[in-house]
């Protein structure tokens, strides 16, 4: 089996993926020649396409006559028009990090949690640590408001978000938990990175102890100083790529 992780370098494109063997990475030889995968999003685009074709056969086999008629007079339902906007927009935040990010920095796309059908949209493994990125896309205004009572709130256009902190907690402790018996000392981190939404221009906003940052805001974050080195950090990404496979 494949291992496919993205090493960032100033000659790389920016959808380009290495895959190397399911070992540490810094057992396998760095001149191996690269191969072009699938990249960021597969998992939800998979699964748009999936619920496409459930809804269409549906369509066929319930009025074959006068299926292809309906199907182009109707429009898709939005949970299933969800997926692909969603595999767009980790596409979308897997090519500006390739392109910002600062060389040796590793990049896991659509990685799969063992024993669920959820996934890890990135984890990004840097000398400042590991960072576990979940990306949204949401149209419209974000905002934290903080009331004189009661907890604060995540808002997008309007409608409370606030839920969006309880997904990436977990995944940051599934992959803090996975490096516990290797590699304590390292710290794992969590932001929301977001596509196509309004954040303000000046300062950063965090919700739940979590940065919320646009994809360029977010590469500045992981190309900060840290105490990893470039071999440990490949090291790091080997055992995070065995312990949640690619989606």
């Amino acid at each position: 089996m494949a291992t496919s992780f993205v090493v960032v370098g100033p000659a790389s494109p920016p959808q380009l993926r290495l895959t190397l063997t399911d070992a540490v990475a810094s057992d396998v030889s760095p001149s191996e020649p690269p191969q072009l995968d699938t990249g960021a999003g597969a998992s939800a685009r998979q699964e748009h396409q999936r619920r496409r074709a459930n809804r269409e056969r549906g369509v066929r086999d319930k009025h074959p006559r006068t299926a292809a008629l309906r199907l182009a007079l109707t429009d898709a339902p939005a949970h299933e028009t969800a997926w692909a906007r969603g595999a767009a927009g980790e596409r979308r935040v897997a090519t500006i990090l390739a392109k910002h990010l600062h060389p040796g920095i590793v990049i896991l796309h659509d990685r799969r949690i063992p024993g669920s059908r959820a996934n890890i949209d990135h984890i990004a493994i840097a000398p400042s640590g590991v960072w576990v990125i979940d990306a949204k896309r949401y149209k419209g205004k974000l905002t934290v408001s903080k009331p004189l009572f009661g907890n604060a709130k995540l808002m997008i256009n309007g409608r409370d978000r606030s839920s969006l902190t309880a997904g990436l907690a977990k995944q940051v402790a599934l992959v803090d938990e996975a490096l516990a018996s290797t590699a304590s000392d390292v710290s794992v981190h969590g932001a929301l990175c977001f596509i196509d939404t309004e954040l303000p221009l000046l300062g950063a906003l965090t919700f739940d102890g979590y940065p919320l940052l646009r994809a360029r805001s977010l590469a500045k974050r992981l190309n900060a100083d840290g105490p990893i080195d470039a071999a440990r950090v490949r090291a790091l990404a080997g055992v995070v790529a065995q312990r949640f496979p690619v989606a």
